[in-house]
């Protein structure tokens, strides 16, 4: 799955001192490449800012702590007995981390939108934060609104994936390095296969390079233990003033 940058990084971590240039002529002498997918073509432009869906997040994908930005979107996965079925995930900007994921036989908006719920009920939040999406009719339907209510809903303008680019990335990825290496029977299964690579390697092993080659877990453990240390520090320093 990783190019040679992680593979001299992971190796790096744990005691093998290697360039990159090194691994890249091992991995070329070999003829091993990374998992690989097309990139975007962009095919149509609109300059559509309504008054009540506009881009607000404008691309600012690095927020200087978790809970401060999410964006979700749905995607489409094929199985062989029963057509598509479809998985919405929803992702902190700060981590890359999909805190929830629904993975549903339909589109239909009561189905889609259980991730925005989970994703309120792991993350307790209690501030404003931004969520990111797309123009789908699950995301400007009206429960939509009344599920982000206190939230700043941010759009991406029509035709435009970069937008909502880090989940659009997610989607790709999940497949390029795991879904299009199975034969997808049925929900069960495909199921089955988005569990294992997001709770069983995405969020807690996978480095990253948004995380200094960390995976979202640990660059989440590591931001809390900060705070926490920060704080004490700040304590011990007012209660010896």
């Amino acid at each position: 799955m990783y190019g040679s940058p992680k593979i001299t990084e992971m190796l790096n971590q744990n005691g093998e001192k290697v360039s990159q240039r090194y691994i890249y002529s091992i991995m070329r002498e070999n003829s091993w490449k990374a998992r690989y997918v097309k990139p975007y073509v962009q095919t149509t432009i609109s300059e559509d800012f309504s008054s009540r869906l506009k881009n607000l997040l404008n691309r600012h994908f690095n927020p200087s702590r978790p809970d401060c930005a999410w964006c979700t979107d749905i995607t489409y996965i094929r199985t062989v007995d029963e057509g598509f079925v479809y998985l919405t995930s929803v992702m902190d900007l700060y981590s890359r981390k999909i805190i929830s994921w629904v993975l549903t036989k339909t589109m239909e908006t009561d189905e889609v939108l259980k991730s925005i719920e989970k994703a309120k009920e792991r993350r307790k939040v209690e501030k404003p934060l931004v969520v990111q999406s797309d123009r789908g009719v699950q995301f400007t339907s009206t429960k939509y609104q009344e599920m982000t209510e206190g939230f700043v809903t941010s759009y991406s303008r029509k035709g435009t994936p970069w937008d909502n680019a880090c989940i659009e990335s997610f989607h790709a990825l999940i497949k390029r390095e795991w879904l299009n290496f199975y034969k997808i029977m049925n929900y069960e299964e495909a199921y089955q296969l988005v569990f294992e690579y997001i709770e069983g390697f995405y969020n807690t092993i996978r480095i990253h390079s948004h995380c200094g080659y960390q995976s979202p877990n640990e660059y989440e453990k590591n931001y809390m233990l900060a705070v926490t240390n920060k704080n004490q520090t700040t304590f011990i320093t007012n209660s010896a003033i």
